[in-house]
């Protein structure tokens, strides 16, 4: 048995505002337990860049490095080309010379370009337990069961599944299958419309997985929804934890899935930071949950965070809901332009999953490949990535 003891007040002042912009400093207010530096601890071996660069240069041609925009910037440096998950993916495809493709990102996204690339290129990951808790959320067993139970309920013809690139080389061989197609935060309302177009006008529904939050903000604040139209799969409850009557009910059945880091940006942090900086501008990925996209000034993927800041005026004030990395890296490209540009939430961390590529795996991935050593090749089997790239082409094809 455990005491419960009095809440304590802590005898502490608020950090100062200017530390706290970009997680520069902990906030002894919030969250206990939770330190969210704005800095990531330098590598322990101060060597470990001249190594990444000279063992990049015995490989030359040879090696492809992709960097997704959630990286570190230790390894950011090294990338041939930084993107999102799918521009990152199509740009291995269009470099078929190189024989290795070195993906700085996480596991699904590997899985996708080596689904896109040829049989001769080999996809490096350089820390194989660089996953995506989303992705992880929905297992092929459960989608499988979850068909089931839409076949049982009787509305599995009027079914069209859409599947998040942020989802595994499984959920998307099912995706496939089942005559669906692939989205990215980009391109979701496209990839809905033509979903809904499959199948007889007005009996049409949707499966979406894994992430809920885009699909319901994609239907009901890009494509005028209602709350009621969605209805959310539990994959932990027995039918998902619907009637058969809500699952007949509903234009879109929303897969219970979300993104770690995205997932905590709250309508407080929104209040928030309208009250600490006068005039700002909320930028929030659509990955967040719905309250917080509804309050947010602008929504849009990473690429539509980036070109909105590109754009923006100098001197203007913008508050960004997406990982911090990202964030940091804008901060310190538009500061010379006047542009003060502040992370949403002061409680958030990194995406723990992306962070685990750091520099000791890429210079030992990179090491390895000059060493004539494969070493962390991902590689999807020939039956999923059949199903998988059949999903994706039919993304590819939408206008």
């Amino acid at each position: 048995m455990t005491t419960a003891h009095p809440v304590q007040d802590l005898d502490v002042q608020p950090t100062p505002l200017a530390l706290l912009l970009l997680g520069r400093e902990a906030d002894p207010r919030s969250e206990r337990g939770v330190e969210c530096p704005g800095d990531l601890p330098a590598p322990s071996d101060p060597d470990l860049v001249e190594r990444a660069r000279a063992a990049k240069e015995r490989l030359g041609d040879k090696v492809f490095v992709l960097g997704h925009h959630y990286q570190r910037d230790e390894v950011i440096q090294f990338a041939d080309v930084t993107g999102d998950s799918f521009k990152l993916a199509r740009d291995a495809a269009a470099r078929p010379e190189a024989e290795y493709i070195v993906f700085c990102g996480v596991h699904f996204m590997a899985e996708s370009a080596d689904i896109l690339t040829t049989d001769d290129q080999q996809v490096v990951l350089p820390d194989l337990a660089a996953g995506c808790s989303m992705a992880d959320m929905a297992t092929a067993e459960q989608v499988a069961e979850c068909w089931d139970v839409l076949t049982e309920a009787g509305i599995a013809d009027q079914v069209v599944p859409v599947s998040y690139m942020n989802s595994s080389a499984d959920i998307k061989a099912f995706t496939g299958r089942h005559g669906g197609t692939i989205c990215t935060s980009s391109n979701a309302e496209r990839a809905l419309e033509w979903a809904f177009e499959q199948r007889e006008s007005g009996a049409a529904k949707v499966l979406f997985l894994p992430d809920q939050h885009l699909g319901r903000n994609t239907a009901v604040r890009d494509m005028g929804m209602s709350l009621d139209d969605c209805v959310v799969y539990n994959p932990h409850k027995p039918n998902g934890g619907l009637t058969v009557e809500e699952l007949r009910n509903a234009k879109m059945i929303l897969w219970r899935g979300h993104c770690s880091v995205h997932g905590r940006f709250s309508l407080d942090s929104v209040d928030d930071v309208r009250a600490r900086i006068p005039g700002v501008n909320v930028l929030v990925h659509p990955e967040c949950k719905h309250e917080v996209v509804a309050a947010a000034d602008y929504v849009g993927s990473t690429e539509y965070i980036i070109k909105a800041l590109e754009a923006a005026p100098a001197g203007s004030k913008w508050a960004i809901g997406t990982e911090l990395n990202l964030v940091r890296r804008l901060a310190n490209r538009f500061a010379p332009e006047g542009k003060e540009i502040v992370f949403l939430d002061k409680t958030v961390c990194f995406c723990s999953t992306m962070n685990r590529i750091d520099l000791p795996h890429l210079v030992w991935a990179l090491e390895s490949l000059a060493d004539g050593k494969l070493v962390n090749r991902i590689q999807v089997d020939p039956e999923t990535e059949k199903y998988a790239k059949l999903a994706l082409e039919r993304m590819l094809a939408l206008p």
